[in-house]
C-alpha cells in the first residue's frame, strides 16, 4: 500500500510528424521497392532533397559504369548514396575513382541503410543524392 500523498505526475512524450522543407521526402524503402512522398517506386531511381528522377537506367551495382552515375553527379552533391537492393554490393572501382577524382564521395550499402543514412544528411541540409537500385531488375 503506498503512502498517502502527492500523486505521481505522469509525463507523456508528444509525438509530432515533423514535415521537412524539402519537396521530396523518403518515406521508406528496401530490396523491392521505395515510397516517395506517397508514391510507390520498382524501378531505379535517383533522389535529393528537391529532385526526383524515375526509372534511373542503372540495375546493379556490380554492373555499373561511370556513365550510370552522370544524372546523380550532374546534381553537383557532395556525397552519393548508393541503395544496392536488399544487400550490399560495391560499384566497381571504376565507379568509384569517378566519383573520388571530383571530390564526391560514394557510400553503397543497403536499401534500408541507404534510406537512413539519406534521410540524416538531408536532413543536415547535406548536399547529398541517393540512387536506389531494386532486386527484380538485377540483370
Amino acid at each position: 500500500m503506498l503512502a498517502p500523498g502527492p500523486k505521481p505526475r505522469i509525463i507523456a512524450m508528444q509525438l509530432v510528424q515533423e514535415r521537412p522543407d524539402y519537396q521530396y521526402v523518403l518515406r521508406s524503402a528496401g530490396g523491392g521497392g521505395a515510397q516517395v512522398n506517397d508514391q510507390i517506386l520498382t524501378h531505379s531511381f535517383i533522389l535529393a532533397p528537391d529532385t526526383l528522377i524515375e526509372n534511373w537506367n542503372a540495375a546493379n551495382a556490380a554492373t555499373m559504369t561511370p556513365e550510370h552515375l552522370q544524372p546523380l553527379l550532374a546534381l553537383s552533391p557532395e556525397l552519393i548514396v548508393l541503395g544496392t537492393g536488399s544487400i550490399q554490393i560495391f560499384p566497381s572501382p571504376v565507379v568509384m575513382a569517378a566519383c573520388l577524382s571530383q571530390g564526391i564521395g560514394l557510400e553503397a550499402m543497403n536499401n534500408p541503410a541507404a534510406a537512413r543514412t539519406y534521410l540524416i544528411l538531408a536532413s543536415e541540409n547535406r548536399k547529398v543524392v541517393a540512387g536506389f537500385l531494386f532486386d527484380g531488375e538485377r540483370r
